[in-house]
């Protein structure tokens, strides 16, 4: 069996979406479950609307999920006199041909079909003309059959049929010379040897156009499989108005590649009940034919589930690397601080995205914070004063500060005045902390050290 291979093919004119990555990902996971070629190439040929920075972004998001490629990428702009060559081959062939109709020609044709209530494709009058026109416009018009039908076998969607006689002459070729979108789809799959197409089913009634130039230029069709679109909740096509919709815009709200990988895989495919999966798992258990045929519904509280998991189960010193530029947007310098990989051991926990990890970690790095003046009356009672000077005390005296060390000087101020934990912990947290969430109390003392634990309690005593 010959090599199979795979390609994503966006155009550069915004950023990664979200569908897209499903596309991408679904067309890198069967590449790397078949042991194939995965292959990107940018449609770049609308060039008034490709820039750079769109190709950056689509580069940027592919390698932030870890989609890497075997080839490419490759860019369109580059196979323009490929596509002119297979242009006049059709030509010379008598598979295509020059259309002299204008757009005005064009225009009352559609009308006049339209007010007869036929559909309005070009009724072919130029189909025949054999004499060219010098100096006259024109377009280059593949020449479709005009029975019988076209029909392919698709993996997700199953046996899918186009009469021919629905399908009009093609335009291939504009009048500037430049060639159009299904043209240029099939000459670079054919060059690339590409041998499984999956991508949106938005592409479904491109697929018989295609299919027919395919067998007009004598290659091999690809397989075919079109992934059904992403909904909102609203069961609309998800727009911006559902939320963010760029790669990206995820990974600076604080998610994980990760994450996302999970998450977009399992819009449409499943393995059973499973629900998380190691990237190696799903390259081993990911098949197109489980994908289903119904769209999938985008659940931001299903992704902030599966971060949060990530999160709590993540290697500390990576996530720790990862949280460093939230943290520079809140003017946090960790240089001077506590171990940022201990902070973010007491942070996961409880945080569902980097954000909230970055939010909840700011209090170990700045300890200039302002104690709320009904905060103080509230927990720096009398008693809660005693309590707080007596645990600085201990803490001073204490031989090491490890969390059952910690919990031990708590436990005796208890025994020895009588109350209970949380007339201890409360005044404490509020003296470190002034009042912002934080993990337990006895991991706090034991990421921020004997020392500045010992000077927060005391410049709270001073108040």
């Amino acid at each position: 069996m010959s090599e199979i291979r795979l390609r994503f093919a966006p155009s550069p004119t915004g950023f990664l979406h979200i569908g897209g990555a499903r596309t991408a990902l679904f067309n890198w996971l069967l590449a790397r479950k078949e042991k194939g070629k995965f292959i990107l190439r940018i449609e770049d040929t609308d060039v008034a609307r490709s820039t750079k920075e769109s190709v950056d972004a689509i580069l940027e998001g592919m390698t932030w999920l870890g989609l890497d490629w075997d080839e490419g990428p490759f860019y369109q702009s580059d196979n323009f006199p490929l596509y002119r060559e297979y242009v006049e081959k059709l030509l010379a062939a008598g598979k295509a041909y020059k259309c002299y109709c204008t757009p005005e020609e064009l225009e009352r044709k559609r009308e006049i079909a339209i007010s007869e209530g036929r559909k309005p494709k070009y009724d072919g009058t130029c189909r025949n003309i054999k004499e060219d026109r010098p100096g006259a416009p024109f377009v280059v018009r593949f020449k479709a059959p005009l029975e019988g039908t076209t029909v392919f076998d698709d993996l997700i969607k199953g046996r899918i049929c186009f009469q021919n006689e629905e399908l009009d002459d093609l335009i291939i070729q504009r009048t500037d010379g430049t060639p159009t979108y299904n043209f240029t789809v099939v000459i670079d799959d054919v060059s690339m040897g590409i041998t499984t197409v999956i991508r949106g089913d938005d592409h479904v009634n491109n697929t018989p156009r295609q299919i027919l130039l395919y067998q007009a230029l004598g290659c091999p069709v690809p397989k075919f499989a079109h992934v059904p679109m992403i909904l909102g909740a609203d069961k609309s096509r998800l727009s911006k108005r559902h939320g963010a919709t760029s790669v990206m815009a995820y990974r600076d709200m604080g998610f994980l590649p990760e994450a996302m990988v999970n998450y977009l895989v399992r819009l449409g495919w499943s393995h059973g009940d499973e629900e998380i999966f190691t990237l190696d798992e799903l390259i081993d258990k990911f098949s197109i034919e489980a994908v289903g045929r119904s769209a999938g519904v985008f659940n931001p509280d299903k992704l902030l589930w599966l971060n949060a998991h990530y999160i709590k189960t993540g290697d500390p010193q990576r996530l720790a690397g990862l949280l460093l530029p939230f943290l520079k947007e809140r003017d946090v310098d960790v240089s001077g601080g506590p171990d940022l990989t201990a902070v973010v051991r007491t942070l996961q926990d409880r945080s569902r995205t980097l954000l909230e990890m970055a939010d909840g970690a700011v209090f170990y790095y700045r300890s200039d914070f302002q104690y709320d003046a009904k905060s103080v009356a509230k927990f720096l009672t009398p008693s809660g004063r005693e309590v707080c000077a007596e645990l600085a005390s201990r803490l001073e005296t204490a031989d090491e500060l490890g969390h059952d060390a910690v919990a031990a000087l708590f436990e005796g101020i208890c025994a020895e005045r009588g109350v209970k934990l949380k007339d201890v912990a409360q005044p404490v947290r509020f003296a470190l902390t002034g009042g912002a969430p934080s993990p337990a109390i006895y991991d706090v003392i034991g990421v921020l050290g004997r020392e500045e634990s010992v000077r927060r309690i005391r410049r709270a005593l001073a108040l």
